[in-house]
Parts: C-alpha cells; structure tokens; sequence
C-alpha cells in the first residue's frame, strides 16, 4: 500500500492559532478520505522557524531545521498551505517561507490554500495573492480556497450560503482526490534505493 505524504503548512504566529486551528481541520478533512495507514501528515509552523528564515535570506545558508522543514515540503504528495491575513494579503513571514522553496519543487503539486483575518471583506486574498502565488511555483491549486473570518467560527452563518464546515469537507475532498489520482513523491532515498549497484550498470554497459 502506497502512503501519501500530506504536509500542513501554517503561518499563524499566536499559540493557539485560528490559522492552525483551520490548518487542521482542513487536514482531518483531507485525510478522512484515506483509509488511517494510507498518509501521513506532517505539519510546518512558520512561527517557529521565523529566525530561521530571516537569517537563510541574509546569509543564502538554511539551519537543520529550516532545512528539514523545507525538504519535507519539497518532498509532499500534497500541501495544505494557511495564513493569516495581513494589510489585505497574506503575512510577510508566510511569503518569506515560500521565497526559499525551489521555484520548481512545487510544479504539480496538489496544493489547498487557506486564510484566516478579523473579517469577510478579506475572503478575496483567496484569489488575488494566494492563488496567484502557487500558480507561480506550478504548483495545482484545488478549486476551493477556504477562508474564515471571526464570524465563521462557532456559526452556521447565512442560512443560503455554504458555511465553514462545508467549504472545509468540499476542500479536503478535492485535495484527496487529487492526492490519490498521482504517483507518491519520490525522496532522494527512495531514489538511490531503486539504482541498480554501480558494478551491475558496469556490466549492462559492455559491448559483446
């Protein structure tokens, strides 16, 4: 049995977050479409690797952990990536994370995009800096972009709408189909498990 890869990246910089507490259920809804040995999930706090980044963008030089959280990123089957709104877009710190990933790493990658701010009016920073963004790395962004304001939290809000819980299931279903529907990420061990001994490819190579 193939085990997906799922890695949840949130840029909330409280503890606890409304940012995590979104990342999260929008990785309980992805998983819940897989049987419990099928993925894994791996979550990245920004937060906690804010020196980290600010540092590798000064000197060009990740720290281990910086590093490991960019390789498990690098190496998903598919991405859940959430951030708070600031001044109408997504945070500094989140772009920042995002600005040390191989532009090519994420090329068609199943990414699920997500926000998090105070109010509704900010719900457009789904299509205008995020969409944007992981279109940019080539990444494949699944059709429902979530976003919760305050006021989603703890209401079914407008009766003729679709509220956070269903926009989040709706969500998570498109990114595990788009999980289940690619082959598995291959990690640089994997690769080197699969090349046939060096003496062995020696003696395919010779001429009779």
């Amino acid at each position: 049995m193939t085990t997906r890869k799922l890695v949840v990246v949130s840029a909330g910089l409280s503890r606890p977050s409304s940012t995590r507490l979104l990342a999260d259920r929008l990785a309980a809804a992805t998983t819940e479409q897989f049987r419990a040995a099928e993925v894994d999930v791996h979550v990245v706090e920004v937060r906690d690797l804010a020196a980290g980044i600010a540092n590798h963008l000064v000197t060009g030089f990740p720290g281990p952990a910086l590093r490991e959280a960019l390789d498990t990123v690098m190496g998903a089957d598919g991405l859940i990536a959430v951030t708070p709104v600031f001044t109408a877009s997504y945070s500094g710190l989140f772009k920042s994370f995002f600005d040390l990933i191989d532009p090519t790493a994420l090329a068609g990658k199943p990414v699920l995009v997500a926000a998090t701010g105070g109010t509704a009016r900010h719900s457009l920073v789904l299509e205008h800096a995020l969409r944007p963004l992981f279109a940019y790395l080539r990444a494949v962004v699944v059709p429902t972009a979530v976003y919760a304001a305050s006021e989603d939290w703890g209401s079914d809000g407008d009766p003729h709408t679709e509220h956070l819980p269903g926009r989040i299931a709706r969500a998570g279903q498109e990114l595990a189909a788009l999980m289940a529907g690619r082959p598995a990420a291959v990690t640089a061990q994997d690769a080197y498990e699969d090349m046939a001994p060096f003496a062995q490819q020696l003696a395919d190579l010779r001429v009779d």
